[in-house]
């Protein structure tokens, strides 16, 4: 009787996640899985579920990592200077050759499987809801502290950074001109001022 193949089941999510955010969940297939990932199709289905159950499940850890982008929002001391950073971080990842062609796992499964996949879409729309609430809060806190003026509306800018953020991401996969993502991060900055 063959023994089954051990595998760390957090690397083989991890190595999921990278071929799911480069070639979408319709270009992978269950074989390019079980390439990719050197591990049997039964022990795939075994611990992840089928190829969806395993595409949700690397969606959920790709958002773990982004507490670790807001936290910078969430420091003590002024807080437009972090969202600036932020929408700049965004602009150069989208800009960059060497990452733009991924573009944003969250915004690739908004435009290749939330309009017709419900759970993908509550997944997607819980990743916006916590991108937009932490701005909406560092913008409150910016308000509060002076730095944002009283007649701005922090959650409609929250929103348009949120809206901006993931447009930054969809540009800069699909052109090759970096100015044009940098412009609009920069004159989407100057409504901060």
């Amino acid at each position: 009787m063959a023994r089954t193949k051990e595998f760390d089941p957090e690397a083989a999510l991890q190595s999921a996640l990278e071929l799911f955010w480069q070639r979408g969940f319709e270009a992978t297939s269950m074989s390019d899985l079980v390439e990719h990932l050197g591990v049997g199709r039964a022990s795939i289905y075994a611990t992840f579920g089928n190829k969806h159950e395993l595409y949700l499940k690397a969606l959920e850890r790709y958002q773990t990592q982004l507490p670790d982008l807001l936290r910078e929002l969430s420091q003590p001391g002024p807080a437009l200077p972090a969202v600036r950073t932020l929408v700049r971080r965004y602009a150069h990842e989208a800009a960059a050759d060497e990452l733009r062609l991924s573009g944003c796992f969250i915004t690739n499964t908004a435009a290749e499987l939330a309009p017709h996949d419900p759970a993908a879409a509550r997944s997607v729309e819980r990743n916006w809801d916590r991108l937009e609430t932490v701005l909406h809060s560092a913008l409150v806190r910016a308000q509060t502290q002076g730095e944002l003026s009283a007649d701005r509306d922090p959650l409609a800018l929250a929103r348009m950074l949120l809206v901006l953020l993931q447009g930054l991401k969809v540009v800069g996969k699909a052109s090759s001109a970096p100015s044009r993502v940098r412009d609009a991060a920069e004159q989407a900055l100057a409504l901060l001022d």
